[in-house]
């Protein structure tokens, strides 16, 4: 199996199918060449955190690039007798037209922010829709996951152990690939290494130590043929006991007369506070105080927190079902809205409105605009505005959208417009950068939000706001919508 979309699959047809029904229609009513806009964001932050980190645009812009519609797929639809043959036939000859603006992987985001915003004739918009929502959603919540464990963990070195528990193998593949772009430092996924770049790494598991006679003979066998790389997993038997003894013994019996040191001691089970202060204890007597102290066991960022607010001496942590699957909170709510339709060549702004407050959309093809002050260079708050605004950058009046009154001047600003082109005309202009990069961005984004906004409990509320020309543009369809 091998992820990349290019060389060994065919994802056109992974399309909810009513937006085949809806397109046919389109075509059938002659508004295929209708061109409209929709923006991709999402409405609440996973965890009830202020931010998240947003992740696969690679894998979309892959699929966009290589979207077409096989005879086997134009057989499939023709099957189910729902269909204008036209339609199939301009299925045949498929291929995307439009412009996509984004947002940068690894870039922080908050709710209600476009993170993507596709302008295209409304067939071609409407059938990316499925794939562009599962592949943003995934990677942003799997990356935003890793972000708060990294940050949770204080410096010290996080790896992704969770293939096994993730939902399918992709969601491995490529959920290793967004917690290395969120931060963790590798992970245990070999074909991520090979797809992606992604460091991997490992060493044994208990069935390793059971298959020996004792436990001694385990850990010498490995230490032997793993010399450079030796972590022994000290808790089949019983850590303190055993376990840890042993590892002691091989590294002066085995390890030191090769003119090597041993690496780790791995805990899985139990007090990880207790084992690791006792473990670290004994290690330091037997002069092996350059000796990590790796742990595992379901461990998420609460838990990591604790860990360390009880001064547990872990020098690296393995994060497996609860990062992989965000366990958490395991849906990114990412939505794609119709937010401005042409008409006699001029977007008209379109708007949805619901009895749920949260669910009414910003009208018009908009962008998204970041600023920074000048001294500290950490960020002060968004705007979301319409596409073609031209920001003010001596000074400029920002407020909240829904407290009106809640007004601020910002002076001595930079403004960075967080939208970049992605397709224009159906053209790809834009070249994905390494993970390693994506990686390193990411961490330049957080690290340019002041720590209230980053706490994990009580986060301070991070000011997104509208443009005061989106601002009037939507409380004059609200009004003009109005059915009180």
């Amino acid at each position: 199996m091998n992820i990349n979309l290019e060389n060994e699959r065919n994802l056109s047809m992974l399309v909810d199918f009513y937006e085949f029904t809806m397109s046919n229609t389109f075509f059938v009513d002659n508004q295929k060449d209708k061109i409209v806009c929709f923006d991709m964001f999402f409405r609440k932050s996973p965890d009830d955190a202020q931010f998240s980190i947003a992740a696969g645009l690679e894998q979309f812009i892959e699929y966009v690039n290589n979207m077409r519609f096989t005879s086997e797929d134009i057989d499939y639809l023709r099957k189910k007798n729902l269909f204008n043959e036209g339609f199939l036939e301009y299925l045949k000859k498929f291929k995307f037209t439009g412009d996509i603006y984004a947002v940068k992987e690894g870039s922080v985001v908050f709710p209600n922010e476009p993170i993507v915003t596709v302008k295209a004739p409304v067939i071609e918009a409407q059938l990316i829709e499925t794939m562009l929502l599962l592949t943003i959603n995934h990677q942003s919540l799997i990356a935003t996951k890793a972000n708060r464990i990294v940050r949770a963990a204080k410096d010290r070195t996080v790896l992704e152990f969770g293939a096994r528990r993730a939902q399918g193998y992709d969601a491995a593949i490529l959920g290793a690939r967004a917690a290395y772009i969120g931060g963790v430092h590798g992970s245990a996924t070999a074909l991520s290494d090979i797809e992606f770049n992604v460091p991997a790494s490992g060493t044994m598991a208990h069935s390793f130590i059971q298959l020996y006679n004792d436990e001694y003979e385990a850990f010498s066998a490995y230490a032997k043929h793993n010399p450079d790389n030796t972590t022994l997993l000290v808790d089949t038997y019983n850590v303190l006991e055993s376990g840890i003894p042993n590892a002691i013994r091989v590294a002066k019996e085995v390890l030191e007369p090769m003119g090597k040191r041993l690496k780790g001691v791995r805990l899985d089970s139990g007090d990880l506070t207790y084992l690791s202060n006792k473990s670290r204890k004994m290690l330091d007597e037997a002069g092996l105080e350059d000796c990590k102290i790796v742990a595992s066991n379901s461990l998420d960022e609460k838990i990591i927190s604790e860990l360390l607010n009880q001064k547990a001496p872990i020098d690296i942590f393995g994060v497996g079902e609860r990062l992989i699957t965000s366990k958490s909170q395991p849906v990114f709510g990412g939505v794609y809205k119709l937010c401005a339709v042409e008409e006699n060549g001029e977007l008209v702004p379109r708007i949805k409105i619901s009895e749920n407050v949260e669910k009414v959309t910003n009208p018009g093809y908009k962008t998204l605009y970041r600023f920074y002050d000048k001294d500290s260079k950490k960020a002060i708050g968004d705007v979301i505005a319409l596409h073609d605004e031209i920001i003010n950058k001596d000074e400029y009046e920002i407020f909240d959208p829904i407290h009106t009154w809640k007004r601020k001047i910002l002076k001595n600003f930079e403004v960075r417009k967080m939208q970049i082109p992605i397709f224009i005309k159906g053209e790809c202009v834009y070249e994905s950068p390494s993970i390693q990069e994506i990686r390193e961005y990411c961490e330049s984004e957080v690290e340019s939000l002041w720590d209230e906004v980053k706490r994990f409990v009580n986060p301070q509320e991070y000011y997104v706001d509208l443009s005061q020309k989106l601002y009037d543009l939507k409380q004059s369809l609200l009004k003009n919508h109005s059915f009180r």
